[in-house]
Formats: structure tokens, sequence, C-alpha cells
């Protein structure tokens, strides 16, 4: 496995060399009867020399392009086709040292990374050189389809539908764009029909179309009689696509039909001025309605893309959709995901941000680069613009940043060129074609950025970061995560985390036994970020007590636990914090739209940001996450010694509730006391203050707590059994906790249906009591929370089948008391 130990090291040899892929094959038609025959390639990685029969019939330099090669004259019966790799490495190097004018920093990734240098010389995926919470396999291969196509006449290359709302008459309509090859030598003419049964439209049209490539764009009025349901993010409504079939019948005799979902979507992207502050709102309205993009960021979900499967995909971004998320943000250092992971999104309501694939570096502009790019974009576009899913178009990752706030040390007076470079690639190219292309959803050239006043100080803002625009970046690891004041009162959140170490099932499959400790050789090669591992320890040390035990394997297992504990409840303030802050401006800050941490997923079994382990496993973050995404929650932080909570709501309409807070003693499953407020409002789609009362009061009402010896919970419930899930607020570190004592906890599993019951029931106060069943398929309904009664049912959903023996065989109960 190229993922165990320290593989990724020993086999750097293979990117380092130039491989053949080669094979003969017949072709399943009499060649002599089509005008045109292409050999496609839909994704080549990365760059290559074709051949045909010996003959060189074209050349590959970009990952993310679709490669198309008329082999007419040059195909046979039998035949013996060639693709010669040269190591993207030396092409990359290659590439760099041909840049003589000046260079285009970084040259290579920092050394705690292990990877290759020059990545942003080469058209792939770019964390395939190293990132900092990946390795360093810079593939080479045939890594989509390839196949043969023979036409006469004319042949559909690209098909898309983009619906859009017209104010004026109220009616949805869909624009259709076909993009064909002509091979005749003169027009031909003919009759497209399109047929939406569900929504009683039905449309004929006479097109003609000229020689050589060409598109044809109709414009489908929606009958008005028919109620068009929109699609609607996960959370907010149905995702309801509508059947769709479009067919070609030309003069030349032989028709194309094409099916096809239709959604119906708008997306505008709000920046105006905001009464009470300076600077612009940042915010997605969806189908006319402000939505709060509550997720995370998708990097690539394996270094090998061909083992990305279908069953893959469905199941991280089930879990991402089940853990309340409406939105992911696609980053720009990894791949532009293939359809089937837009098809998902589109049925399951998530939100996509779409970065193109430029991240944290300069690029080189010259005319082969410009052109190799222009290509991918107007690829990508045609292919990704029909999936409602997919909201924004993102120029770049951090790129107006990394020139604003010189990372890359560039002295004043060279400063131009890059800044000349920057607007050539994103703003001259990569914008002009989408604008070109797409007009139904908004483009930004990079993230973070300060949107319309980053465009009007010439693309590159002084602060990128300024919390008064745009979205922002924010990561702090020496800071205590606990205290919310360290967090941008920002009117976007699109990326901000903290790392954990994935759990002891998933690193023991690519480990041996001497890798079992938190210092050992393999946790710091697996470790990319610069002080990783030591970070994570003092992030845990402000709240919680490290671990002492003797034994090595215990010892490495309660770090584990801890550094996942900590994750967590870091990601949790800091999320809530951004959620409370949708409603109101405060000293001019505020208004936050958006929450996306980073990150979702891994790309290996190694300590990273993620939520989700590689192959799947949730860390107690994920559910961490299910909770502060939920659409109904009381959120609770203390300023100046007062206590606030707030409800957050998504629901589309307001709520009257009653909120419950109960105080607890570490040291008993009794509460001390308890207290029902009701007739709350909680406004919809907001985040308004439900209760104050200061900490001291509080404390003296509930006799006998003290800071270190209580802890506050709380929910919402409503009619109809509504109810928010249950928060908790921590008055002290958990370290300095008095009363807390070492519990008995026991679980009894049970079959129910497709699922498992397992009763949980502890003999004291248990704080984030963590079940794991090992390399047992599957996830928890809950899991990672506080538990302040006797008994709590938590059930098991398993992804692959499973037996009540296995699950009881592997099921390991931790909670913070045991560790030792």
């Amino acid at each position: 496995d190229p993922y165990y130990r320290f593989n990724d090291v020993v086999y750097r040899w293979i990117s380092l060399d130039n491989w053949t892929y080669s094979r003969t094959f017949k072709t399943p038609f009499d060649v002599r009867k089509w005008q045109k025959v292409n050999l496609v390639f839909e994704g080549v990685d990365t760059v290559a020399q074709i051949l045909l029969n010996n003959v060189t019939v074209g050349r590959t330099d970009n990952m993310f392009n679709r490669y198309s090669f008329d082999v007419t004259s040059v195909i046979k019966e039998v035949n013996f086709v060639e693709v010669r790799f040269l190591s993207a490495i030396s092409y990359a190097a290659e590439q760099s040292r041909s840049h003589k004018a000046y260079s285009i920093p970084p040259a290579c990734p920092p050394p705690e990374q292990k990877g290759e240098c020059h990545v942003n010389f080469i058209r792939k995926e770019q964390c395939s050189f190293s990132w900092d919470w990946g390795p360093s396999f810079p593939t080479q291969g045939i890594w989509k389809d390839v196949r043969i196509e023979a036409y006469n006449y004319y042949h559909l290359i690209y098909f898309s539908l983009t619906p859009f709302f017209v104010k004026s008459t109220q009616q949805w309509c869909l624009e259709i764009e076909s993009i064909f090859d002509v091979v005749s030598s003169k027009p031909i003419a003919g009759r497209v029909t399109v047929n939406i049964p569900k929504l009683q439209t039905q449309q004929t049209f006479s097109v003609k179309l000229q020689p050589g490539e060409g598109s044809i764009v109709l414009l489908v009025n929606i009958n008005k009689t028919s109620a068009v349901e929109a699609w609607w993010p996960n959370g907010h409504g149905k995702q309801t696509g509508y059947d769709m079939k479009t067919t070609f019948i030309m003069e030349a005799g032989y028709q194309i039909e094409k099916f096809s979902k239709a959604y119906f979507r708008t997306v505008e992207l709000v920046q105006e001025p905001i009464p009470g502050s300076p600077g612009l709102s940042f915010y997605f309205r969806i189908n006319g309605r402000p939505i709060f993009l509550k997720g995370s960021n998708w990097i690539p979900a394996d270094s090998f893309q061909d083992r990305v499967t279908y069953d893959t995909l469905r199941l991280l971004l089930k879990s991402a959709a089940d853990a309340n998320m409406n939105a992911l943000r696609v980053w720009g250092g990894g791949v532009y995901e293939q359809d089937e992971f837009y098809d998902i999104c589109d049925e399951i309501g998530i939100m996509i941000w779409q970065d193109f694939m430029f991240a944290c570096a300069l690029y080189p502009t010259d005319q082969n680069y410009l052109a190799s790019v222009r290509a991918e974009v107007l690829h990508q576009v045609r292919r990704l613009k029909s999936h409602p899913s997919i909201i924004l178009w993102s120029g770049n990752n951090e790129n107006e940043a990394a020139i604003s706030s010189n990372w890359f040390s560039i002295p004043r007076e060279k400063r131009e060129v890059y800044i000349r470079d920057y607007l050539m690639l994103y703003v001259k190219n990569i914008r002009e074609i989408v604008l070109c292309e797409d007009r139904s959803r908004p483009f930004i050239a990079s993230s973070p950025t300060n949107g319309l006043e980053s465009v009007k100080e010439g693309w590159i803002s002084q602060d990128p970061y300024d919390t008064h625009y745009g979205d922002t970046h924010f990561y702090d690891y020496n800071s205590d995560c606990w205290n919310w004041k360290v967090y941008p009162k920002t009117r976007f959140a699109s990326e901000y985390g903290f790392q954990s170490w994935p759990s002891f099932s998933t690193i023991e499959k690519v480990s041996s036994a001497e890798d079992w400790s938190y210092i050992s050789n393999f946790s710091l090669h697996r470790q990319h970020h610069d002080s990783g591992n030591v970070q994570m320890l003092q992030e845990v040390g402000y709240h919680f007590k490290l671990p002492q035990s003797t034994d090595p394997v215990k010892k490495f297992k309660d770090t584990i636990y801890l550094t996942q504990v900590m994750q967590a409840q870091c990601t949790k303030t800091e999320t809530e914090f951004y959620r409370v802050s949708q409603s109101e401006i405060i000293k001019g800050e505020g208004y936050t739209m958006g929450a996306l941490y980073w990150q979702l997923n891994d790309i290996w079994q190694a300590p990273s940001w993620a939520s989700l382990e590689y192959g799947g496993k949730w860390k107690l973050l994920h559910y961490f996450a299910q909770n502060f995404f939920a659409s109904l929650l009381p959120v609770a932080y203390e300023d100046q010694g007062v206590l606030y909570i707030y409800g957050v709501s998504d629901l589309h309409v307001d709520q009257k509730l009653t909120l419950r807070v109960v105080v607890h003693a570490w040291s008993s499953l009794e509460p001390v006391c308890t207290l029902a407020k009701e007739g709350v409002t909680v406004k919809a789609q907001s985040a308004v203050p439900i209760y104050k009362e200061p900490i001291s009061d509080v404390l003296e009402r509930c006799r006998n707590c003290t800071r270190k010896s209580c802890v506050i919970t709380f929910c919402l419930v409503g009619e109809d059994g509504l109810q928010s899930p249950t928060n908790h607020f921590f008055l002290s570190s958990l370290k300095d906790a008095v009363g807390l004592e070492k519990t008995q906890l026991s679980a009894a599993v049970s079959q129910q249906d497709d699922t498992y019951l397992f009763v949980l029931q502890t003999t004291a106060i248990a704080p984030f009591v963590s079940l794991d069943v090992g390399s047992i398929k599957g996830r928890f309904s809950d899991n990672g929370f506080l538990m302040t009664e006797k008994k709590k049912v938590v059930v098991f959903y398993p992804w692959e089948p499973t037996s009540v023996e296995e699950l009881e065989k592997s099921l390991t109960l931790t909670s913070l008391l045991d560790v030792v």
C-alpha cells in the first residue's frame, strides 16, 4: 500500500521516471464509412505524447483538459496506440528553468511536506506534489475515460442547460446550449424538440449548423400554468429536478436524443452597503432568499483518483448532508471533481463554491501556459455549468492574499510584474471566459477576497482579510480557542479550523507497533504542517490534563482522543460564534453569512484538519458539526461576566419556544437547578439574544455552585416535537473541574431492523463520551457528548453488514476521566 508507513518517500522514484502506456486494439467498425474519427481522452495526467500506429497525433500538458485528436487518416482495422508520459516533476522543473526573465515563487514546498518542486509550472492537481495535509504522489497516467468516436455530418460535443427567472414576465426559462462539430462541407438544417412532460412544456426550433465547430443556443419558456418547484439547498426545501428530453433531427438523416435533468434555481451574491457599518455585505441569495452557508472545504478524496468511486463520493457527501451542511467549497489545489460528485450534490442539496485549480502560489502567463488554461476553463465551465449545486466560480485559493501580504518576499520594485501576471491570468483570461460562457452565477477572482472592494482596488486589495468585505480565512493555533474574542467577526468565514489525529483503527492499518507513539518517527513523518503535533498538545493543554500513562500505546490512544475532543470543541466555539454573528453589527462588524470550516475529508491516514477520516469514519468534530449546524440551536457565550444565550434558526418561520437551562454539579447526575423560560421567540433565519444573566447570579441561584464545580446545559423545545440539540457551556477549564469522578460506563448492544441500539449507562457525569467500534464501517447518531443522565440511547447506522457480536467485541467507550 503506497500509504503504508514511509512508502510515500520510498516510492518517490516512480514519479521521477517516464512511463509509457500502450495497447493494440481492433476498430469495432468499418473505418472507411466515416467522415471523421476522433481519439478522445477525457483526462490525461499530465504531460504526454500520443501516438497511433507510430504517428504522433497530439500532445497533452493539462490534467484538467479534455483532448480530442483527429485520427481519420491514421486509424486502421488493427491499431497500436501509445501514450508516452514525461515525468511531471522533470517537466515542471524544466518549465521553471526555461522561464528565464524572472522566477515564479514558491519554488518548493516546506521541508516537512516532503514534496516536489515547481508545481505551479504544471497544470496538474497542485497537492499531488504534497500539501500540509497530504503526501507527494505525482501520478502519471490516463485518469479518465478514453474512447474512439466516429461520425458523419455532425456530432454533439457539449450540452448544457441554465435556468433563468424572468422577473418582468414572472416566468422561468431554460437556456439550452449545444456545441457541435459539423464535418459536412455545407450547412445542415434541422429541427430541435425540447420536451419537459411534468411541466407541460414542449417547444420545437428550426436550426442551422454551419461547417466547423459552433454552438446553437435555444431559449425554452416554461409553461406558465405549470407550478415550477425550485431547487433548494439542504434544509431549505426539496431538490426537485425535471426529466427533459431534447431531440435533434437534422436533414442529414440521423437523430440525437439527449436525456437530462432540468433544475430551477437562481443565485445572487449580494454585496451592498450595510446600515451602521463600513464596507459591504457578502452573502448568497438562493431563489430570492438569503441563505447562511453551513459546511466545509473539500479536498481530493485520494492521492490516486481512480480509487475515488461513486460509493466513496456518496459516503462522504451524504455524511456532509447528515451533519446538516448545505455547502462545500471545492478547494483550488485539488481537482475539478468528477461528474458524479456534482450529480450527488444536486440530488442532496449541497451548494458548491467552485474554485479554479490555482492555490497558494504565483503562476506563469506565457502564451503556451495561458492557451492551456483557457482550454481548461472553457472545458470545465461547459462541463459543469448545468449543475444547480454550483453557486459560485472562484478564480484561485489565497493568491490575492499571497501578493497583498507578500508571502514570497518579493522586493517592492518587482511587485508590478507579478500583479500584471495575476490580472492576466484571473481577470483577463479566466474571468472573461466564465462571464462569456456562464451568465447564471457569480464570479470572484480569489478567496479570501474583499469582493467588489478588491475589484475597486485593482483586484488586489490592501488587506484581503478585512472583516468588512468579502470572505476571510483565519487560523490561530496559539491562542486559547475557547475565547471567542480571538475570532474575526467577518462577513463570511470560508476557511478556519484545527488539526486532530485520526482514530487509532485508521492509523493502525498503515503503521506497525513501533509507530504507536505521539513522538515516533512515523508520527513526525505523517505530520506535514510545521509544528503541528506540538500545537495540538498546546491547544489541548489549555483545558485538559495531558496523558501521563506509562503504557505507550495507551498514552498514544489517549492523546489521539484528546486531539479529537480539542478539535471538536475549538471548531464548535468558532462556528457558533459565526452563526451568532449573522443578525447583528457590533462596532461595524458582523452580518456573518457563512461558516465553512477547513476541512471535510482526508486524502490519506494522517493528522489533519478534517472531520472525516480517510475511509469516511466520523471524527468527534463531525458529530459536533451535526449539532453546531443544526437548523435550530441555542448558543451561549460569556462577555464581561455575563452569560448570553442566543437562539439561532435557519427555519423559514418564527418559532415560539421554551428555553430550558439546566445546571449540574460535576459530582452529581441530579441537576442542581433548572430554569424554563417560556414564550421565547426565535426569529426565522436569524440569531437573536434570548437570555442574559450575570454568571455570579446563576451560581448564587444554584446554591453551592462555583465556576469549577458546575456546568450549564440548555436546549430549545417547541410544539410538535420541535427540539434543538442540547448545548453545553463550561464555566472553567475541565482540567480545573472540581467533583468530576471516574465513571463506570457500560453499553448494551441490540439490533433494531437495519440499525443497532447502544444503551449507555453511567454512574457519574461523563464529559466527551466517545463510542468507537474500530474499523466497522458506519456512524453513530451522536458521539463525543456530555452525558448528564444515567441512561442514553445511541443508534449505530452501519455502512456494511455487521452483527451485535462484532460490535460488542470492537466497542471502546472513552470519556474524559479515562485519560490518565
